[in-house]
Protein backbone atom coordinates (compact mmCIF):
# COMPACT_ATOMS: atom_id res chain seq x y z
CA UNK A 1 0.00 0.00 0.00
CA UNK A 2 1.31 3.44 -0.92
CA UNK A 3 2.10 5.76 1.98
CA UNK A 4 1.85 9.56 2.32
CA UNK A 5 3.31 11.89 4.97
CA UNK A 6 2.27 15.50 5.60
CA UNK A 7 3.99 18.52 7.09
CA UNK A 8 1.99 21.69 7.66
CA UNK A 9 3.49 25.11 8.29
CA UNK A 10 1.54 28.22 9.22
CA UNK A 11 -2.04 28.93 10.12
CA UNK A 12 -5.25 27.08 11.01
CA UNK A 13 -6.44 27.29 7.41
CA UNK A 14 -3.37 25.36 6.28
CA UNK A 15 -4.01 22.71 8.92
CA UNK A 16 -7.59 22.43 7.72
CA UNK A 17 -6.48 22.09 4.11
CA UNK A 18 -3.90 19.42 4.94
CA UNK A 19 -6.74 17.38 6.45
CA UNK A 20 -8.75 17.94 3.25
CA UNK A 21 -5.82 16.84 1.06
CA UNK A 22 -5.42 13.75 3.26
CA UNK A 23 -9.07 12.87 2.51
CA UNK A 24 -8.20 12.86 -1.23
CA UNK A 25 -5.26 10.49 -0.65
CA UNK A 26 -7.32 8.28 1.65
CA UNK A 27 -9.97 7.88 -1.04
CA UNK A 28 -7.23 6.59 -3.36
CA UNK A 29 -6.19 3.94 -0.84
CA UNK A 30 -3.12 5.64 0.65
CA UNK A 31 -1.96 5.03 4.20
CA UNK A 32 -0.89 8.03 6.30
CA UNK A 33 2.47 7.84 8.10
CA UNK A 34 4.41 10.21 10.32
CA UNK A 35 6.50 12.85 8.57
CA UNK A 36 9.66 11.47 10.16
CA UNK A 37 8.97 8.05 8.65
CA UNK A 38 9.91 6.93 5.14
CA UNK A 39 6.95 7.56 2.82
CA UNK A 40 6.23 7.15 -0.90
CA UNK A 41 4.80 10.67 -1.13
CA UNK A 42 5.58 13.73 1.00
CA UNK A 43 3.19 16.67 0.95
CA UNK A 44 4.54 19.93 2.38
CA UNK A 45 1.89 22.60 2.97
CA UNK A 46 3.86 25.85 3.08
CA UNK A 47 3.50 29.29 4.64
CA UNK A 48 4.67 32.62 3.26
CA UNK A 49 3.36 35.14 5.77
CA UNK A 50 6.94 36.20 6.63
CA UNK A 51 10.32 35.74 4.97
CA UNK A 52 11.05 33.23 7.76
CA UNK A 53 7.98 31.25 6.64
CA UNK A 54 9.59 30.83 3.23
CA UNK A 55 12.89 29.77 4.76
CA UNK A 56 11.27 27.22 7.11
CA UNK A 57 9.27 25.83 4.20
CA UNK A 58 12.46 25.29 2.18
CA UNK A 59 14.12 23.50 5.12
CA UNK A 60 11.17 21.12 5.52
CA UNK A 61 11.15 20.37 1.77
CA UNK A 62 14.86 19.51 1.83
CA UNK A 63 14.35 17.29 4.88
CA UNK A 64 11.81 15.18 2.99
CA UNK A 65 14.10 14.87 -0.05
CA UNK A 66 16.92 13.63 2.20
CA UNK A 67 14.60 11.23 4.00
CA UNK A 68 13.61 9.37 0.86
CA UNK A 69 15.20 10.52 -2.42
CA UNK A 70 12.88 8.14 -4.33
CA UNK A 71 9.68 9.62 -2.89
CA UNK A 72 7.43 11.98 -4.81
CA UNK A 73 7.85 15.41 -3.21
CA UNK A 74 4.74 17.53 -3.53
CA UNK A 75 4.70 21.15 -2.34
CA UNK A 76 1.51 23.18 -1.88
CA UNK A 77 0.21 26.19 0.10
CA UNK A 78 0.97 29.90 0.14
CA UNK A 79 4.71 29.88 -0.55
CA UNK A 80 4.06 27.50 -3.45
CA UNK A 81 1.51 29.98 -4.78
CA UNK A 82 3.69 33.11 -4.56
CA UNK A 83 7.08 31.59 -5.53
CA UNK A 84 6.61 28.39 -7.58
CA UNK A 85 9.83 28.97 -9.54
CA UNK A 86 11.87 29.21 -6.31
CA UNK A 87 10.45 25.88 -5.17
CA UNK A 88 10.84 24.18 -8.56
CA UNK A 89 14.52 25.19 -8.42
CA UNK A 90 15.09 22.94 -5.38
CA UNK A 91 16.52 19.67 -6.78
CA UNK A 92 14.17 16.83 -5.84
CA UNK A 93 10.87 18.75 -5.86
CA UNK A 94 8.47 16.92 -8.20
CA UNK A 95 5.03 18.55 -8.01
CA UNK A 96 4.06 22.10 -7.05
CA UNK A 97 0.42 23.09 -6.50
CA UNK A 98 -0.61 26.50 -5.10
CA UNK A 99 -3.63 27.41 -3.00
CA UNK A 100 -6.16 26.14 -5.54
CA UNK A 101 -6.58 23.01 -7.71
CA UNK A 102 -5.54 20.82 -4.77
CA UNK A 103 -7.95 18.20 -6.13
CA UNK A 104 -5.55 17.74 -9.07
CA UNK A 105 -2.65 16.79 -6.80
CA UNK A 106 -3.08 13.02 -7.12
CA UNK A 107 -3.44 13.26 -10.87
CA UNK A 108 -0.16 15.26 -11.02
CA UNK A 109 1.56 12.64 -8.87
CA UNK A 110 0.49 9.86 -11.26
CA UNK A 111 1.60 11.99 -14.22
CA UNK A 112 4.98 12.55 -12.58
CA UNK A 113 5.45 8.83 -11.96
CA UNK A 114 4.92 8.16 -15.66
CA UNK A 115 6.86 11.06 -17.18
CA UNK A 116 9.46 11.73 -14.45
CA UNK A 117 9.28 15.46 -15.29
CA UNK A 118 8.65 18.02 -12.48
CA UNK A 119 5.17 19.57 -12.71
CA UNK A 120 4.27 23.17 -11.91
CA UNK A 121 0.52 23.23 -11.37
CA UNK A 122 0.32 26.80 -10.01
CA UNK A 123 -2.18 29.07 -11.74
CA UNK A 124 -2.99 32.79 -11.43
CA UNK A 125 -4.80 33.01 -8.08
CA UNK A 126 -6.10 36.51 -8.83
CA UNK A 127 -8.36 35.02 -11.49
CA UNK A 128 -10.05 32.62 -9.07
CA UNK A 129 -13.59 33.69 -8.31
CA UNK A 130 -15.07 30.46 -6.96
CA UNK A 131 -14.47 28.86 -3.57
CA UNK A 132 -12.70 25.51 -3.96
CA UNK A 133 -14.71 22.84 -2.14
CA UNK A 134 -12.52 20.66 0.06
CA UNK A 135 -14.34 18.34 2.42
CA UNK A 136 -13.14 17.39 5.89
CA UNK A 137 -15.54 14.95 7.57
CA UNK A 138 -13.25 14.53 10.60
CA UNK A 139 -9.85 15.56 11.96
CA UNK A 140 -6.96 13.35 12.93
CA UNK A 141 -6.05 15.01 16.20
CA UNK A 142 -8.49 17.60 17.41
CA UNK A 143 -11.44 18.04 19.71
CA UNK A 144 -12.29 21.38 18.13
CA UNK A 145 -13.07 21.02 14.48
CA UNK A 146 -12.26 23.83 12.07
CA UNK A 147 -14.76 24.59 9.36
CA UNK A 148 -13.44 26.74 6.54
CA UNK A 149 -16.08 29.13 5.27
CA UNK A 150 -14.19 31.49 2.97
CA UNK A 151 -10.98 32.03 1.05
CA UNK A 152 -8.93 35.09 0.07
CA UNK A 153 -8.89 38.74 1.16
CA UNK A 154 -9.54 42.08 -0.56
CA UNK A 155 -7.81 44.29 1.99
CA UNK A 156 -4.22 44.63 0.77
CA UNK A 157 -2.79 45.90 4.08
CA UNK A 158 0.70 47.28 3.44
CA UNK A 159 2.45 44.64 5.58
CA UNK A 160 0.67 41.63 4.13
CA UNK A 161 1.40 39.28 1.22
CA UNK A 162 -1.69 37.11 1.74
CA UNK A 163 -3.96 38.45 -1.05
CA UNK A 164 -1.17 37.48 -3.49
CA UNK A 165 -1.00 34.01 -1.96
CA UNK A 166 -4.72 33.42 -1.54
CA UNK A 167 -6.44 35.64 -4.09
CA UNK A 168 -9.57 37.71 -3.56
CA UNK A 169 -12.52 37.10 -1.24
CA UNK A 170 -14.55 33.97 -2.10
CA UNK A 171 -17.29 32.68 0.20
CA UNK A 172 -18.28 29.05 0.55
CA UNK A 173 -21.80 28.06 -0.42
CA UNK A 174 -23.92 28.19 2.79
CA UNK A 175 -25.48 24.81 1.99
CA UNK A 176 -21.98 23.26 1.94
CA UNK A 177 -21.06 24.98 5.22
CA UNK A 178 -24.22 23.68 6.88
CA UNK A 179 -23.74 20.19 5.46
CA UNK A 180 -20.17 20.00 6.70
CA UNK A 181 -21.08 21.40 10.13
CA UNK A 182 -23.64 18.60 10.52
CA UNK A 183 -21.07 16.06 9.33
CA UNK A 184 -18.57 17.22 11.96
CA UNK A 185 -21.16 17.05 14.74
CA UNK A 186 -22.14 13.55 13.58
CA UNK A 187 -18.45 12.63 13.83
CA UNK A 188 -18.56 13.62 17.52
CA UNK A 189 -17.40 17.24 17.63
CA UNK A 190 -19.23 19.51 20.07
CA UNK A 191 -17.46 22.71 19.02
CA UNK A 192 -16.78 24.11 15.57
CA UNK A 193 -14.36 26.94 14.79
CA UNK A 194 -15.36 28.92 11.71
CA UNK A 195 -12.17 29.74 9.91
CA UNK A 196 -10.86 31.32 6.73
CA UNK A 197 -8.31 33.80 5.45
CA UNK A 198 -10.59 36.73 6.26
CA UNK A 199 -13.33 34.86 8.10
CA UNK A 200 -15.48 37.83 9.09
CA UNK A 201 -15.68 38.88 5.44
CA UNK A 202 -17.91 35.90 4.70
CA UNK A 203 -20.70 36.85 2.31
CA UNK A 204 -19.16 40.14 1.13
CA UNK A 205 -19.07 38.65 -2.37
CA UNK A 206 -22.66 37.37 -2.19
CA UNK A 207 -25.82 39.18 -3.08
CA UNK A 208 -28.36 38.18 -0.45
CA UNK A 209 -26.40 36.40 2.24
CA UNK A 210 -23.91 37.40 4.94
CA UNK A 211 -22.09 36.23 8.07
CA UNK A 212 -24.97 37.11 10.41
CA UNK A 213 -27.32 34.94 8.34
CA UNK A 214 -24.84 32.07 8.32
CA UNK A 215 -24.51 32.23 12.12
CA UNK A 216 -28.28 32.23 12.40
CA UNK A 217 -28.57 29.19 10.15
CA UNK A 218 -25.86 27.29 12.04
CA UNK A 219 -27.98 27.56 15.21
CA UNK A 220 -30.06 24.78 13.61
CA UNK A 221 -27.24 22.25 13.33
CA UNK A 222 -28.52 19.31 15.34
CA UNK A 223 -26.26 18.49 18.30
CA UNK A 224 -23.82 21.38 17.85
CA UNK A 225 -23.01 23.00 21.19
CA UNK A 226 -20.48 25.72 20.41
CA UNK A 227 -19.64 27.95 17.47
CA UNK A 228 -16.42 29.95 17.65
CA UNK A 229 -15.35 32.51 15.04
CA UNK A 230 -11.60 32.24 14.52
CA UNK A 231 -11.17 35.94 13.73
CA UNK A 232 -13.31 38.91 12.76
CA UNK A 233 -12.38 42.49 11.85
CA UNK A 234 -13.98 45.33 13.83
CA UNK A 235 -15.49 46.68 10.60
CA UNK A 236 -17.24 43.33 10.05
CA UNK A 237 -18.93 43.33 13.44
CA UNK A 238 -22.12 44.86 12.09
CA UNK A 239 -25.17 45.65 14.21
CA UNK A 240 -26.78 42.60 12.61
CA UNK A 241 -23.88 40.36 13.71
CA UNK A 242 -24.09 41.81 17.24
CA UNK A 243 -27.82 41.10 17.32
CA UNK A 244 -27.19 37.47 16.36
CA UNK A 245 -24.50 37.15 19.05
CA UNK A 246 -26.83 38.64 21.65
CA UNK A 247 -29.51 35.99 21.01
CA UNK A 248 -27.39 33.01 20.00
CA UNK A 249 -27.38 29.89 22.17
CA UNK A 250 -24.28 28.54 20.43
CA UNK A 251 -21.85 31.31 19.49
CA UNK A 252 -19.38 31.52 22.38
CA UNK A 253 -18.56 34.73 24.27
CA UNK A 254 -15.08 34.96 22.85
CA UNK A 255 -14.03 36.97 19.82
CA UNK A 256 -10.65 37.46 18.25
CA UNK A 257 -10.63 40.96 16.76
CA UNK A 258 -7.29 41.94 15.15
CA UNK A 259 -6.21 45.40 16.28
CA UNK A 260 -2.68 45.52 14.74
CA UNK A 261 -2.19 49.04 16.14
CA UNK A 262 -4.03 51.37 18.49
CA UNK A 263 -2.79 54.49 16.73
CA UNK A 264 -4.74 56.11 13.88
CA UNK A 265 -1.57 57.33 12.16
CA UNK A 266 -0.02 53.84 12.16
CA UNK A 267 -3.31 52.30 10.99
CA UNK A 268 -3.29 54.68 8.05
CA UNK A 269 0.23 53.60 7.08
CA UNK A 270 -0.88 49.97 7.43
CA UNK A 271 -3.86 50.73 5.20
CA UNK A 272 -6.26 49.27 7.79
CA UNK A 273 -9.87 50.20 7.23
CA UNK A 274 -10.92 51.59 10.62
CA UNK A 275 -10.11 54.27 13.15
CA UNK A 276 -9.61 53.69 16.86
CA UNK A 277 -12.84 55.59 17.57
CA UNK A 278 -14.81 53.21 15.34
CA UNK A 279 -13.07 50.19 16.90
CA UNK A 280 -13.89 51.37 20.44
CA UNK A 281 -17.53 51.99 19.49
CA UNK A 282 -17.87 48.40 18.16
CA UNK A 283 -16.31 46.98 21.34
CA UNK A 284 -18.76 48.87 23.49
CA UNK A 285 -21.75 47.46 21.57
CA UNK A 286 -20.27 43.95 21.68
CA UNK A 287 -19.76 44.01 25.43
CA UNK A 288 -23.27 45.21 25.94
CA UNK A 289 -24.54 42.22 23.92
CA UNK A 290 -22.17 39.67 25.47
CA UNK A 291 -21.39 40.36 29.13
CA UNK A 292 -18.18 38.64 30.22
CA UNK A 293 -16.89 38.60 26.63
CA UNK A 294 -13.28 37.45 26.17
CA UNK A 295 -11.62 39.68 23.63
CA UNK A 296 -8.34 38.51 22.14
CA UNK A 297 -6.33 40.32 19.49
CA UNK A 298 -3.25 40.56 17.28
CA UNK A 299 -0.85 43.49 17.51
CA UNK A 300 2.11 44.37 15.31
CA UNK A 301 4.80 46.28 17.18
CA UNK A 302 7.47 48.44 15.54
CA UNK A 303 5.71 49.00 12.24
CA UNK A 304 7.83 51.32 10.01
CA UNK A 305 7.83 54.84 11.44
CA UNK A 306 6.20 53.84 14.77
CA UNK A 307 7.18 56.46 17.36
CA UNK A 308 7.17 55.98 21.13
CA UNK A 309 3.99 58.14 21.23
CA UNK A 310 2.24 55.94 18.66
CA UNK A 311 3.29 52.81 20.54
CA UNK A 312 1.91 54.30 23.78
CA UNK A 313 -1.41 55.02 22.03
CA UNK A 314 -1.60 51.29 21.26
CA UNK A 315 -0.52 50.33 24.79
CA UNK A 316 -3.10 52.59 26.44
CA UNK A 317 -5.91 51.57 24.11
CA UNK A 318 -5.33 47.90 24.99
CA UNK A 319 -5.10 48.69 28.69
CA UNK A 320 -8.26 50.84 28.69
CA UNK A 321 -10.32 48.34 26.70
CA UNK A 322 -9.17 45.37 28.76
CA UNK A 323 -8.37 42.83 26.08
CA UNK A 324 -8.15 39.37 27.62
CA UNK A 325 -5.07 38.18 25.70
CA UNK A 326 -2.83 39.40 22.89
CA UNK A 327 -0.73 37.82 20.19
CA UNK A 328 2.16 40.28 19.88
CA UNK A 329 4.36 40.27 16.79
CA UNK A 330 7.41 42.44 16.15
CA UNK A 331 7.00 43.85 12.64
CA UNK A 332 9.01 41.78 10.19
CA UNK A 333 9.72 42.83 6.62
CA UNK A 334 7.89 40.79 4.04
CA UNK A 335 9.57 41.11 0.65
CA UNK A 336 7.09 42.25 -1.98
CA UNK A 337 4.92 44.34 0.36
CA UNK A 338 4.78 48.18 0.46
CA UNK A 339 5.77 48.27 4.16
CA UNK A 340 9.06 46.49 3.44
CA UNK A 341 10.03 49.42 1.22
CA UNK A 342 9.02 52.13 3.70
CA UNK A 343 11.64 54.44 5.19
CA UNK A 344 12.06 54.69 8.95
CA UNK A 345 12.26 50.97 9.69
CA UNK A 346 12.28 50.63 13.49
CA UNK A 347 15.44 49.39 15.19
CA UNK A 348 15.27 45.72 16.32
CA UNK A 349 16.21 46.57 19.93
CA UNK A 350 13.41 49.13 20.15
CA UNK A 351 10.97 46.62 18.65
CA UNK A 352 11.91 43.91 21.13
CA UNK A 353 11.68 46.22 24.10
CA UNK A 354 8.16 47.28 23.02
CA UNK A 355 7.15 43.67 22.43
CA UNK A 356 8.17 42.80 26.00
CA UNK A 357 6.17 45.70 27.41
CA UNK A 358 3.07 44.61 25.55
CA UNK A 359 3.46 40.95 26.48
CA UNK A 360 3.76 41.98 30.15
CA UNK A 361 0.54 43.99 29.77
CA UNK A 362 -1.17 41.06 28.04
CA UNK A 363 -0.20 38.70 30.92
CA UNK A 364 -1.55 41.17 33.47
CA UNK A 365 -4.84 41.64 31.58
CA UNK A 366 -5.20 37.87 31.07
CA UNK A 367 -4.86 37.29 34.82
CA UNK A 368 -7.36 40.07 35.58
CA UNK A 369 -9.87 38.63 33.13
CA UNK A 370 -9.47 35.08 34.49
CA UNK A 371 -9.89 36.30 38.08
CA UNK A 372 -13.44 37.46 37.23
CA UNK A 373 -14.38 33.79 36.94
CA UNK A 374 -12.81 32.40 40.11
CA UNK A 375 -15.38 30.24 41.94
CA UNK A 376 -17.72 30.37 38.93
CA UNK A 377 -19.07 27.22 37.31
CA UNK A 378 -18.18 27.07 33.61
CA UNK A 379 -18.32 24.51 30.85
CA UNK A 380 -15.09 22.99 29.61
CA UNK A 381 -14.34 20.61 26.74
CA UNK A 382 -11.26 18.60 27.79
CA UNK A 383 -8.86 18.32 24.83
CA UNK A 384 -5.73 16.49 25.95
CA UNK A 385 -3.63 15.38 28.88
CA UNK A 386 -1.83 18.14 30.78
CA UNK A 387 1.55 18.11 29.00
CA UNK A 388 3.52 19.41 31.96
CA UNK A 389 2.58 16.37 34.01
CA UNK A 390 1.37 13.51 31.81
CA UNK A 391 0.80 11.03 34.67
CA UNK A 392 -1.13 13.34 36.96
CA UNK A 393 -4.61 12.47 35.64
CA UNK A 394 -5.00 16.14 34.73
CA UNK A 395 -6.45 17.27 31.42
CA UNK A 396 -6.56 20.65 29.68
CA UNK A 397 -9.54 22.18 27.95
CA UNK A 398 -11.21 25.48 27.11
CA UNK A 399 -14.27 27.21 28.46
CA UNK A 400 -16.61 28.97 26.03
CA UNK A 401 -14.85 32.26 26.90
CA UNK A 402 -11.46 30.75 26.08
CA UNK A 403 -10.03 30.24 29.54
CA UNK A 404 -7.57 27.36 29.56
CA UNK A 405 -8.49 25.11 32.46
CA UNK A 406 -6.63 22.19 34.02
CA UNK A 407 -8.93 19.62 35.63
CA UNK A 408 -8.79 16.05 36.88
CA UNK A 409 -10.57 14.03 34.17
CA UNK A 410 -10.45 10.78 32.19
CA UNK A 411 -9.77 9.86 28.56
CA UNK A 412 -13.53 9.30 28.06
CA UNK A 413 -14.22 12.96 28.82
CA UNK A 414 -12.11 14.23 25.92
CA UNK A 415 -14.38 16.09 23.52
CA UNK A 416 -17.34 16.05 25.94
CA UNK A 417 -18.75 19.10 27.71
CA UNK A 418 -18.14 18.99 31.46
CA UNK A 419 -19.16 21.41 34.18
CA UNK A 420 -16.22 22.74 36.14
CA UNK A 421 -15.81 25.07 39.08
CA UNK A 422 -12.84 27.41 38.63
CA UNK A 423 -11.02 26.98 41.95
CA UNK A 424 -7.95 29.04 41.12
CA UNK A 425 -7.75 31.63 38.38
CA UNK A 426 -4.41 32.22 36.67
CA UNK A 427 -2.60 32.51 33.39
CA UNK A 428 -1.84 30.64 31.18
CA UNK A 429 -3.78 28.03 33.18
CA UNK A 430 -6.73 28.10 35.54
CA UNK A 431 -7.33 25.25 37.96
CA UNK A 432 -10.74 23.67 38.03
CA UNK A 433 -12.71 21.11 39.96
CA UNK A 434 -14.74 18.65 37.90
CA UNK A 435 -18.46 18.66 38.76
CA UNK A 436 -20.14 16.51 36.10
CA UNK A 437 -20.62 15.79 32.42
CA UNK A 438 -23.40 17.78 30.77
CA UNK A 439 -25.74 15.38 29.04
CA UNK A 440 -28.12 17.43 26.96
CA UNK A 441 -28.76 20.91 25.71
CA UNK A 442 -31.85 21.65 27.85
CA UNK A 443 -29.99 20.87 31.02
CA UNK A 444 -27.21 23.10 29.75
CA UNK A 445 -29.55 26.02 29.22
CA UNK A 446 -31.21 25.75 32.59
CA UNK A 447 -27.81 25.39 34.23
CA UNK A 448 -26.07 28.39 32.70
CA UNK A 449 -24.68 30.40 35.56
Amino acid sequence: MATVAFHTLGCKVNHYETEAIWQLFKAEGYDRVDYEATADVYVINTCTVTNTGDKKSRQVIRRAIRKNPDAVICVTGCYAQTSPAEIMAIPGVDVVVGTQDRVKMLQYIEQFKEERQPINGVGNIMKSRVYEELDVPAFTDRTRASLKIQEGCNNFCTFCIIPWARGLMRSRDPKEVFKQAQQLVDAGYKEIVLTGIHTGGYGEDMKDYNLAMLLRDLEHVEGLKRIRISSIEASQITDEVIDVLRHSKKVVRHLHVPLQSGSNTVLKRMRRKYTMEAFAERLEKLRDALPGLALTSDVIVGFPGETEEEFMETYNFIKDHKFSELHVFPYSKRTGTPAARMDEQVDEDVKNERVHRLIALSDKLAKEYASLFENEVLEVIPEERFKEDEDSGLFVGYTDNYLKVVIPATEEMIGEIVRVKITKAGYPYNEGQFLRVVEDMNELESAIV
